[in-house]
């Protein structure tokens, strides 16, 4: 579980890191969920969010599913994290406080600064098509695991 995105976030961007280690083919969504472990009807809505926000393309019918709408190399983690929980994150006070800023800052401000700004430079940084090795290794390791347990 994460400590920074929702859940849909999370299945988001490892249902977009799937589909972007299937290249050249539309991955349905059944797939995605079952590979992933991730509930179908949960994954519908978060696939279709990252459709409507250009992200993904979804394809309807008997050879449907999803593609990139981009190219790997176009397309970068913040997008998906945009495009799902937004980038309030990176704009609010993590301690909530209203008004909290340079001139009124919360007590953790700066430090939460310095925090953010790695969070973002991180999910800006490479695109898919630079993480798609170790992505290809890790859903890998996820199907496996899945495997062995049932």
């Amino acid at each position: 579980m994460s400590i920074i995105f929702s859940k849909a976030c999370e299945y988001g961007i490892q249902a977009t890191l799937y589909i972007a280690t299937q290249p050249d083919r539309r991955v349905g969504i059944k797939e995605i969920a079952s590979e992933l472990s991730i509930p179908v009807h949960f994954l519908a809505k978060i696939l279709q969010s990252l459709s409507e926000k250009g992200v993904l393309t979804s394809y309807k019918g008997v050879h449907g599913g999803f593609t990139l709408q981009r190219a790997p190399e176009k397309i970068h983690l913040i997008d998906v994290v945009e495009a799902i929980d937004g980038l309030d994150f990176f704009e609010n006070c993590v301690l909530g406080f209203p008004g909290c800023g340079t001139g009124k800052p919360c007590p953790v401000h700066d430090r939460w600064g310095e925090v953010r700004d790695t969070i973002r430079e991180m999910l800006s940084a490479d695109s898919l098509a630079d993480l798609l090795p170790i992505s290809r290794e890790k859903i890998a390791d996820v199907i496996n695991e899945y495997t062995k347990e049932t």
